[in-house]
């Protein structure tokens, strides 16, 4: 296996994306080490003897050569992300640090020769589309989805920038599209939260009359964090792909109804009156992508229900609400 005495270097360990690819390694891999960046909003918390954690900003190309250096591949999985809410206040931001994120940190790694890397896109640089959504399908000649439009087209070019550095140096990189990603460790806070955090923490305090953003049949592809973390360890180790692009996600098309149905299931809330609030910030009303490439060419496909990861992101929000400030 690739993994197998080599040294991994995570960039952005510390949140959901991050945290979940560090256990799922951990867990799996046990001949592999981590050297894992964090910056200022989340300190470490998961210990283990195979991982040295180290500060920088990613934003800074002397602090990218520095914290991956020693290296052999890399998982590169910061990014700037929030809700609906705050995309549209942060929206420059959330634009400018992904795409400053990424120039740096891909310059570290030819200059640092690691010279394998998974690069964890997103599902933004589609183009409005009714169906399941194929990779070869992205169509550049159409923006994406409007409410997307500076993220979306801030990660079409960070995957150029990938092909370039695949052209220029024969670096390895293989890029996922992904989906909604939820689970333990998500951003729980009002003001970022994705989704269904947001409807989580809303069940579990009980919320009456239960507030919605959105409408109840938006539809979106969301996948739990254990199975995203699990396609991207497969990405990495399979070193017979060199340059490929996969679409993660559940295939699953989920509304928000069924969110809130399940979240309210699993915190044990039966509200009086739920109340779906389309005058607030919300996202696109459907998406979904088609994963048979991920299938066929890495044999993996999600283990877990949306249903199932619901429960288990409810129970950890009921057990660590009172220490988890991100």
């Amino acid at each position: 296996m690739y993994l197998d005495n080599k040294t991994l270097f995570v960039a952005g360990a510390t949140g959901l994306a991050g945290t979940s690819v560090i256990k799922h390694v951990l867990a799996q891999y046990p001949k592999t080490r981590i050297k894992a960046s964090f910056y200022k909003h989340t300190k470490p918390f998961i210990r283990d003897k195979r991982i040295a954690y180290v500060y920088g900003d990613l934003r800074s190309e002397k602090q990218c050569r520095q914290i991956c250096k020693g290296c052999d591949c890399a998982i590169m999985v910061a990014a700037n992300s929030v809700g609906a809410g705050a995309a549209t206040v942060y929206s420059w931001e959330q634009m400018y640090d992904n795409v400053i994120m990424n120039i740096q940190m891909f310059q570290a790694f030819y200059r640092e020769h690691i010279n394998r890397v998974v690069f964890v896109g997103s599902a933004t640089v589609y183009q409005e589309y009714i169906g399941h959504i194929k990779e070869e399908q992205l169509d550049l000649n159409h923006a994406p989805h409007q409410n997307y439009f500076g993220v979306g087209w801030a990660f079409r070019f960070i995957e150029k920038v990938c092909q370039f550095w695949n052209m220029h140096s024969g670096m390895e990189i293989v890029v996922a599209r992904v989906s909604n990603i939820f689970g333990p460790y998500a951003k729980f806070n009002p003001k970022t939260s994705n989704f269904i955090p947001a409807i989580i923490r809303k069940a579990v305090d009980k919320m009456d009359p239960f507030e919605v953003w959105g409408s109840p049949g938006v539809t979106r592809d969301v996948v739990y964090s254990e199975d995203f973390a699990r396609a991207i360890a497969l990405m990495m180790n399979d070193d017979l792909i060199k340059h490929e692009t996969f679409n993660i996600g559940s295939g699953v098309k989920t509304t928000v109804r069924e969110v809130v149905t399940l979240a309210l299931k699993h915190a044990g809330h039966i509200p009086k009156k739920i109340k779906y609030n389309s005058r607030e910030p919300s996202t696109i009303p459907f998406r979904a992508l088609d994963c048979a490439k991920a299938k066929s060419i890495l044999q993996w496909q999600p283990q877990y229900s949306v249903d199932e990861g619901i429960s288990m992101t409810t129970q950890w929000w009921i057990e660590n609400k009172r220490r988890w400030k991100k």
